[in-house]
């Protein structure tokens, strides 16, 4: 498939800035994939569409701090970013600057704090900080919105751009699906009879990474670390499964294609891919021309999926990180 065939006009308004301003106060469009049915729901509304039969399953990753800004030794500014922790003291990083760093270039940022490059793997920098990397993140790092979110960010951001259930720290972009929950809702939905299971994948960089092929197939995703723990297994298994976003999918398609419960998975979801076990897909509204907006059209199928963003437009939804929802039910 050509890559044209996943672009659409989105008007910038449609893009939100801010959250809602409570977690569940969300809209929610319902596809049904074999009828093609679209209805305007609230995310409010997820406990009745969900019952004995289900589990949902939740990726708890956790947000890290992961923008540094900085300068090299020479005084020309640049930002660090954070891409994966893979020491105490050592990271891959993206290195936004003026001319490429150099093996053995030393930077400087947050209150000081010295960074040495030592290498390179393709578009990510080997850099080794002179303290431990997460307390330099903790205490100098800026939460990373994706790009097309303006502002800068704030204590709003430090909260919302986390889901209620993180507690695995590694992410470096939220499972934005997952932002809509508050726990009165998780207890709702399990009042309901559905079972909530968990499991972990670390959103990387690669997630705002544009698809620069035109022919998709030649796209190359980034890997990124799983962990589906066996309980969450057992939780799924003669159940229909909702994944709550697309890293939950990647991470149990990944699991059920390799036999491998814990690793890296580089999985990339695009039409004509056979799904083993996820049923129900919970998930934003993604960008044009996307990875994340192929694994949609996957899921939907590709004129589901363009009907349901036509509609999405039409009806003034929210789009991308901070919007509004969709629930996905995949034709058998």
């Amino acid at each position: 498939m050509r890559l044209a065939e996943f672009d659409y006009a989105l008007p910038e308004e449609l893009i939100a800035q801010r959250p809602a301003p409570e977690r569940a106060a969300s809209r929610l469009l319902r596809l049904d994939a074999a009828s093609g049915r679209l209805e305007d729901c609230a995310f409010a509304d997820l406990p009745a569409l969900s019952g004995k039969r289900d589990t949902l399953v939740l990726n708890d990753t956790r947000v890290i701090k992961a923008r540094l800004g900085g300068a090299k030794a020479s005084g020309g500014r640049i930002e660090l970013f954070v891409e994966r922790v893979t020491g105490a003291r050592e990271a891959l990083a993206l290195i936004r600057s003026s001319h490429h760093p150099r093996a053995g270039g030393e930077l400087v940022v947050g209150d000081g704090v010295r960074v040495t490059v030592t290498g390179r793997e393709e578009d990510l920098y080997r850099v080794r900080f002179a303290e431990d990397v997460d307390a330099v993140l903790e205490r100098c790092g800026a939460v990373p919105l994706p790009p097309y979110i303006r502002h800068v960010p704030g204590a709003e951001d430090a909260e919302r751009y986390q889901t209620v259930y993180a507690r695995e720290p590694g992410a470096v972009a939220a499972p934005t699906a997952g932002l809509h929950f508050d726990r009165a809702l998780l207890a709702r939905i399990e009042a309901a009879g559905a079972r909530l299971a968990h499991l972990t994948l670390h959103v990387g960089a690669g997630t705002f990474q544009p698809v620069r092929s035109e022919d998709i197939d030649a796209h190359r995703m980034h890997n990124e670390r799983y962990e589906v723990p066996r309980a969450t297994m057992d939780a799924i298994a003669g159940r229909r499964v909702m994944a709550v976003g697309t890293t939950a999918l990647r991470a149990l398609e990944s699991a059920a294609l390799t036999g491998q419960l814990r690793g890296e998975t580089d999985l990339f979801v695009r039409p004509g891919f056979q799904f083993l076990l996820v049923d129900r897909l919970l998930t934003n509204f993604h960008l044009p021309k996307s990875s994340l907006l192929m694994l949609v059209a996957a899921f939907a199928g590709m004129d589901n999926m363009r009907r349901a963003y036509a509609h999405a437009i039409a009806r003034r939804y929210r789009f991308f990180s901070y919007g509004d929802a969709m629930l996905i039910e995949r034709a058998a």
